[in-house]
């Protein structure tokens, strides 16, 4: 573009702000070019164009997110991250909260769940929310419905709460119990990579699917997959 300079110095002499203010409005969503939403403070647009600064700007700073992600099967981590799209945000999110690009800004996932596995994953910005499901993971319960196929074997079940061992080592106790004849509901903390399906086959059982419905406190509820939702400012894990 000739004779084109930044959008950060379009904003800042037409404001006026200066130069960081005018970046900080750009960021947050708060500026059009030419009636689109621009996010890029060193975006070029030309002295012919049209900039406009919303009403209702604002310099405070933007509040790192939590974005709760229904998983589809077949996905891992980085494939999840890229469902992170306005497309995809689901459409009785209820958080008040205006998508920008800067969202998906590191992003990290806060728990990994099995590629062939669907449900709910957590990715996030919030380091409270990191520091809890991450390095507390050991007191974060996980609630999975698992289908399966096969004959339990006796006392399959008591076992399956508490009894087997995993890669060398006895398993803590934990709860699992019928849903109905074909699929099991597995509450547990500290639950590894693997470890729902090496049970199941203890038992007698093979794992045909893995759904995570529940991290904490919070559940995946009706969020269809392939679908994304903003933490709420008062749900708590």
């Amino acid at each position: 573009m000739t004779d084109s300079i930044r959008l950060a110095k379009r904003v800042a002499d037409a404001v006026p702000c200066s130069r960081r203010e005018a970046e900080q409005y750009i960021e947050g969503g708060w500026v059009t070019v030419d009636g689109v939403v621009i996010e890029e403070p060193g975006h070029r647009v030309s002295a012919q164009q049209a900039i406009q600064l919303s009403p209702d700007a604002t310099l405070v700073a933007i509040t790192p997110v939590t974005i709760l992600l229904h998983k589809p099967a077949g996905l891992d981590a980085d494939a999840a991250l890229r469902l992170i799209t306005p497309e995809n945000l689901y459409a009785e999110d209820r958080s008040g909260i205006r998508f920008l690009k800067k969202h998906t800004s590191e992003l990290k996932p806060a728990d990994v769940l099995e590629t062939y596995a669907s449900g709910l994953m957590v990715f996030t910005q919030d380091w409270h929310v990191a520091r809890k499901l991450v390095d507390d993971a050991a007191t974060v319960e996980q609630e999975y419905i698992a289908e399966v196929s096969g004959d339990l074997i006796p006392n399959g079940l008591a076992l399956l709460n508490h009894g087997l061992n995993f890669n060398g080592k006895p398993l803590p106790p934990i709860k699992v119990s019928w849903q109905n004849e074909t699929r099991l509901r597995f509450a547990l903390k500290a639950g590894q990579r693997g470890q729902i399906a090496h049970m199941c086959e203890m038992v007698g059982l093979k794992l045909l699917n893995l759904k995570r419905i529940r991290i904490a406190r919070i559940p995946m509820a009706s969020l269809p997959a392939g679908q994304w939702r903003y933490l709420k400012g008062y749900e708590r894990f």
